[in-house]
Parts: C-alpha cells; sequence; structure tokens
C-alpha cells in the first residue's frame, strides 16, 4: 500500500483543510529530507535520524510505504550494517508525492 488515506482522515477528523496542510508539510519534509537520507557522505547516525524523523512523519499521514522504507533504512544505519537501497526510498517518496497531488 502506498498511501492510506482513510488513515488521513482519521487523523484530521475528516478536515480536508487540515488534511491539505498536513500533506503539504510532508511533501515539504520529503523534499528537505531525502537528500541526506541518500548522502552516503553523510555519517550513518545523521542519515539514521533524518530517515527517522521521515518515518514518523509518514506514519502520521498514512504515507505507508514511506514509512516502511524509512523504518528499513533507519535499522540498517544504526545497526552498521547496509540500509535498504537509497533508489527504493527514492521512488517510493516520488510515487507517493505523485499520488498526493492527486485528488483524494
Amino acid at each position: 500500500m502506498l498511501f492510506d488515506a482513510d488513515h488521513l482522515s482519521r487523523q484530521t477528523f475528516g478536515d480536508a483543510a487540515l488534511a491539505a496542510e498536513l500533506l503539504g508539510l510532508f511533501a515539504d519534509q520529503c523534499r528537505r529530507l531525502l537528500p541526506g537520507i541518500v548522502d552516503p557522505d553523510l555519517a550513518p547516525a545523521a542519515r539514521a535520524d533524518l530517515a527517522h524523523t521521515l518515518k514518523g512523519s509518514a506514519l502520521g499521514i498514512g504515507a505507508v510505504r514511506v514509512a516502511r522504507i524509512s523504518a528499513a533504512m533507519e535499522d540498517g544505519l544504526r545497526a552498521g550494517g547496509t540500509a535498504a537501497p537509497a533508489e527504493t526510498l527514492t521512488v517510493a517518496v516520488a510515487e507517493t508525492l505523485a499520488t498526493l497531488t492527486r485528488p483524494l
């Protein structure tokens, strides 16, 4: 599942204006955080912190796939192993943002 619109509706008590505001904030956060998360030159702990932030934001609005991949990246980076491939998160974010620009 890419996006759970019912979850967002529950989180916003059906308030369409609030939902739109949260989706805009999520999109901005994706654009700010993603470059650092996928930057192999950034320290793994810093990348994990960014992935953790994105995971929380994604969970809040129902961006299920972004949350799942961000969690995997965070876990891998914190464990000192390899994180999920950066392109996997990049694609999930792009697909999610494209979905969010269409009417829900």
